[in-house]
């Protein structure tokens, strides 16, 4: 299969996410203000997610540029990953129809903590169908910040389930804030990559 499908499928399911996540968004019945306040947990769980997908939807574009092939383990991870995803919408809403309550807030990092652990699982098909030189090899390294976010989403979990909610938010924008630039790492191997059959076809 070519790369250009995975990645055309992988679009159109986040597309998919976004668009369930904005019309579970409730129309208010009155035309005053303050009629917006009462949903005003869920618009900010809305565009908290939204900034998730978002970023994996950039991330996910960034991996896949430096892939040459696609094995049968690399489509399955991929959807395992989508799985994760196109589960944000349903914990977006829970999350923000009970004010952010413990239970919800919990399941919620299940999900980010699931959908963390499949996106490195995907990196790894990817890495076991290339060769020892790939260019995301290096890049990757040990992934350490992959590592920490699914640490801090585990973090958040535990404090959710113990009635600190309010924390695990946090925890949820801080990891958030982590990713909101793409990686600089890949970005940085496939430019010097570049550079350099760009060197190699002028000798």
């Amino acid at each position: 299969m070519r790369k250009g499908r995975l990645e055309a499928f992988s679009d159109g399911v986040i597309a998919v996410v976004i668009t369930i996540m904005v019309l579970e968004l409730k129309v208010p019945h009155e035309d005053a203000l303050v009629a917006v306040k009462p949903l005003l947990p869920s618009f900010l769980t809305y565009v908290l997610s939204f900034i998730y997908v978002g970023i994996y939807w950039t991330n996910h574009h960034h991996l896949l540029s430096a892939v040459r092939s696609v094995s049968g383990g690399m489509l399955w991870a991929n959807l395992h990953l989508l799985f994760w995803l196109s589960l944000v919408p349903f914990v977006t809403g829970w999350m923000g129809e009970n004010h952010f309550a413990a239970t919800p807030t919990a399941m919620y990092g299940v999900v980010m903590l699931l959908a963390s652990l499949a996106y490195l699982i995907l990196q790894r098909a990817i890495l076991a169908q290339h060769g020892p030189g790939f260019v995301l090899r290096q890049a990757l390294g040990r992934d350490i910040k992959g590592k920490v976010s699914s640490a801090l989403y585990l973090l958040a979990i535990v404090l959710a389930l113990k009635d600190l909610a309010a924390w695990s938010c946090l925890i949820f924008v801080v990891v958030a804030l982590l990713w909101l630039v793409p990686d600089r790492r890949i970005e940085r191997a496939l430019r010097e990559a570049t550079s350099k059959a760009t060197d190699e076809e002028t000798v």
